[in-house]
């Protein structure tokens, strides 16, 4: 694989059963992984443990649960400051596969500094019916916020750069912080290449998922609605802006 300064950047919470597959399948494509465990509970911490010795792997740990947003921010921070040039962000509860590592590679060989983002098929097998309607109510806003269409504005497969990422000090501790950064990277300019990605969602009684439906709904939307805002008076704008300088 090319080295282009790339590390995998896996945010956990309560995943025991998948972790170690996860980190494990990376491993084989990345020689860099960062682990973030956001305040687990079950059996994680353990699991994390037998990597102590694998200098290939940092685990950043903290007791308290403070949310998927919060444990990106941590571990691409993290990343940043250790000079890595892009971060892959990668689930940690099985539904992603490392086989999908190199397409990312390679679409940002072709398109250096851009945001790749993983689409996956909205229509896979077994996936939550609430999933499916939280995705294209985002891809919706998506689009009014910034005027660009994605496939998959949802999904935690991705490619970021980490240069083009700024400080990320308005991008939100929960679940919705994907859709935020999404929106900012496309108000500054960056490109946004989304590509095809296999996806695995098991039958709902061996499902572990930590959307909960109301609370994490409920924030996507007052959400949307600051970002609508913010899109009028910031991100339109800066848009503009950023469209004269590149014709210039």
């Amino acid at each position: 694989m090319l080295d282009l300064g790339i590390c995998v950047v896996m945010p956990t919470y309560n995943n025991d059963g998948t972790i170690k597959r996860m980190i494990d399948s990376c491993l084989e494509y990345v020689p860099n992984i960062i682990v973030v465990d956001d305040g687990c509970t079950d059996n994680t911490k353990q699991i994390l443990a037998e990597y102590d010795n694998n200098s290939a792997v940092t685990v950043i740990s903290y007791e308290q649960n403070r949310g998927k947003g919060y444990a990106l921010k941590t571990g691409l921070k993290y990343a940043k400051k250790q000079n890595f040039r892009y971060a892959i962000t990668i689930d940690s509860d099985g539904q992603h596969f490392a086989t999908d590592i190199p397409a990312f590679v390679t679409a940002i060989s072709e398109n250096p500094g851009a945001l790749i983002v993983g689409s996956r098929n909205i229509m896979a097998e077994n996936m939550p019916g609430g999933n499916t309607f939280a995705n294209k109510f985002s891809n919706f806003w998506f689009k009014v916020q910034t005027l660009q269409t994605l496939p998959d504005t949802q999904t935690g497969f991705r490619l970021y750069p980490l240069k083009e990422l700024g400080e990320m000090r308005l991008v939100t501790a929960r679940y919705e912080a994907e859709l935020c950064m999404l929106v900012f990277a496309a108000w500054h300019g960056v490109k946004l290449i989304p590509i095809p990605i296999n996806v695995y969602y098991p039958p709902a009684e061996e499902r572990v998922s930590h959307f909960r439906p109301v609370k994490d709904f409920a924030r996507i939307s007052v959400l949307n609605v600051a970002l609508c805002f913010l899109a009028i008076v910031y991100g339109g704008p800066l848009m503009l802006i950023n469209k004269i300088k590149s014709k210039k």
